[in-house]
């Protein structure tokens, strides 16, 4: 019972970990040569050890465009940031969250009646 509990508190700090990318990266969506970071979950191992996130910086060039600077017209690469991608990926990241906390409610319920009858 306490290792669900334990797997449900690691996916929650991964899914806080991938939510913080995406805020970073929405953002950073007018900063001019930003580079996006993409946040993948797996579980840990040993096998059923919780949930690990890695953090990968996204080096895809953004667009260039021509600006105007005091040195003249400069060609600038502007961030490689996508927001038809982002906005979906933290409302996934929004349900990932609920459906973890709903298993550590459920966990912590079954732990009550098992005290509960054993008491």
């Amino acid at each position: 019972m306490i290792s669900g509990i334990y797997s449900g508190l690691s996916a929650l700090n991964a899914i806080q970990t991938k939510t913080n990318s995406i805020a970073d990266n929405t953002a950073n969506v007018d900063t001019d040569g930003f580079k996006r970071t993409k946040v993948t979950l797996q579980e840990g191992q040993p096998q059923g050890s919780g949930v690990s996130a890695y953090v990968q910086r996204i080096e895809t060039p953004g667009s260039k465009v021509y600006e105007q600077t005091p040195k003249g017209e400069t060609l600038v690469e502007k961030s490689n940031v996508d927001l038809t991608e982002e906005l979906p990926r933290m409302l996934l990241s929004r349900r990932n969250f609920q459906a973890n906390i709903k298993a550590i409610q459920t966990q912590d319920e079954m732990l009550g009646s098992l005290l509960d009858i054993k008491g």
